[in-house]
């Protein structure tokens, strides 16, 4: 049985990596690995809000009811954790910040040039906006059509993502995409976020190997 599941992985594996679509130093996984710093928060909807801040005309906070009326939107990605284990083929379900600025719910100001996620106990993250703003980044509440997992970041968490044959976005690594979050905020300036300040690469281009920095 458990060479059987290992054969599968290999051959997965190989087939990824012929199609171009696994970075240097990553190895396929079939399962999707919990990596977090910290206890998972819990979540009440009636007290739950979203807030958007900072470079903006407005700053709007929307209750977690408000936030599931917005346009939603479905991506399929394969991820890569700065830990080594990639996954693909995943399907993930959310809101799309550009969709949010296309339909007039946030008015970014021209100033505006990087993102700051903050999720619950003050951990932080740190984007471009053009970034935010591409066809990988996902606010997301469904994980392969289910709500995502507390252990994954329920009941909303940023995810960012490689989308096969398009090579034009930026792929920055897993840590890239806040777990828990609940805000974002629009800077002119970039600012390092939680792991960033602890020595992980500012950029963390999957496909360049950007893990630390040296």
């Amino acid at each position: 049985m458990f060479l059987f599941e290992g054969n599968d992985r290999r051959k997965e594996e190989e087939r990824i990596r012929e199609e171009g679509r696994l970075p240097a130093g990553q190895s396929l996984t079939l399962k999707f690995p919990v990596l977090h710093y910290g206890p998972v928060p819990p979540f009440n909807a009636a007290t739950w809000d979203f807030r958007i801040w900072g470079e903006v005309e407005e700053d709007k906070t929307w209750a977690w009811n408000e936030f599931n009326q917005f346009p939603r939107s479905t991506i399929q990605m394969d991820i890569h954790c700065v830990t080594r284990w990639s996954k693909v083929d995943t399907t993930w379900e959310g809101v799309s910040v550009r969709t949010m600025v296309e339909q007039g719910l946030i008015k970014i100001k021209p100033e505006a040039k990087y993102v700051m996620q903050h999720a619950e106990y003050g951990f932080t993250v740190n984007l471009p906006l053009e970034v935010v703003l591409a066809d990988n980044f996902l606010l997301a509440t469904h994980f392969n059509g289910e709500p995502i997992s507390p252990d994954h970041g329920y009941p909303l968490r940023g995810v960012v993502g490689f989308i096969p044959r398009r090579e034009d976005l930026m792929t920055p690594y897993f840590w890239k995409g806040a777990k828990w979050l609940r805000a974002l905020e629009f800077m002119t300036r970039d600012r390092k976020g939680f792991w960033e300040q602890a020595g992980y690469h500012n950029n963390a281009d999957a496909w360049k190997e950007e893990r630390l920095q040296y």
